[in-house]
């Protein structure tokens, strides 16, 4: 391969980004795996579907209790996440 074919992975995964339809797809993936990753074993086993759209991430609970507390900090969560994700990608958590 020659020099002028290579890029850094970091340039390919931004360039990707920019398009608008890639950029969701990826958004996506990366929330739900954000959610595994940062929450506790314990949260993420009463999580039972993530979904995200237009700013908003949705997450099904098993557990009511589990909901109530996570209500509480809806907005130290979505702090968390978009730290984590590099810009202001989550506006709003629901938690169902």
């Amino acid at each position: 391969m020659s020099e002028e074919n290579t890029q850094h992975i970091k340039q390919v995964i931004a360039a990707l980004r920019k398009d608008k339809k890639l950029k969701k797809g990826l958004e996506k993936a990366q929330i739900k795996k954000l959610w595994r990753d940062l929450m506790s074993e314990t949260i993420d086993k009463f999580t039972s579907n993530i979904t995200y759209s237009n700013g908003t991430l949705s997450v099904y609970l098993t557990s009511s209790a589990m909901r109530e507390e996570l209500n509480r900090g809806k907005d130290k969560i979505i702090n968390l996440l978009n730290q984590e994700l590099g810009e202001n990608v989550v506006k709003k958590i629901v938690f169902k």
